[in-house]
């Protein structure tokens, strides 16, 4: 991707996800696969409930953490 490619879908909020909440991606991710066997919503309200996070940017997490990777 070039610099100039504007990034889209849940990968779009990391940066204020970042910046809102002082912690890097990575510590998001590793929460998130914590989690295995959950579904997308119940870890979404995990996020908020446990973490304080708001719903739009816990759900880009999961769905960045959930989707099948090719």
């Amino acid at each position: 991707m070039t610099s100039t490619e504007k990034v889209k879908g849940p990968a779009s909020y990391f940066p204020s996800i970042e910046s809102k909440y002082q912690q890097p991606m990575s510590h998001w991710f590793e929460l998130v696969h914590s989690q295995s066997g959950r579904k997308h919503m119940e870890i979404v309200n995990w996020l908020k409930t446990e973490h304080g996070l708001g719903h739009g940017h816990a759900n880009a997490i999961v769905a960045y953490c959930l989707a099948p990777k090719s």
